[in-house]
């Protein structure tokens, strides 16, 4: 499901006096990424290599066996914030940066109003 877009998602919050409930339905998505050690330990390995990761890497790095991993894994591309790229018979990972720092600005941004 495509996420709203930052620019929009801004100009609700910054118009309206409540949380709508769309915008509380996309924190929900946003945080629901991040509420799995795995994924976060996945992302963690993904945002310090600068180049395309292969599962076996990933795996290796993390406490799971691979069919876990790829499951996290397929949960963080649905979310938009992995990418993969086929090379071969290999499937190489990285991190959507962009979408990434979308989420990380909506995040921030809903909970900057729980002041």
């Amino acid at each position: 499901m495509p996420s709203r877009t930052l620019p929009n998602l801004v100009q609700e919050l910054e118009s309206v006096d409540g949380l709508r409930s769309g915008d509380a339905e996309q924190l929900a998505r946003d945080l629901e990424i991040f509420a799995h050690p795995v994924r976060v330990q996945i992302l963690d390995i993904l945002t310090r290599r600068s180049g395309h990761v292969c599962v076996c890497d990933i795996e290796s790095g993390v406490s799971v066996k691979q069919p876990t991993v790829s499951h996290h894994l397929r949960l963080l591309r649905r979310a938009g914030i992995v990418q993969s790229q086929r090379e071969g018979q290999w499937i190489y990972y990285f991190v959507n940066r962009p979408e990434l720092e979308a989420v990380r600005e909506r995040i921030s941004l809903v909970l900057r109003r729980f002041n």
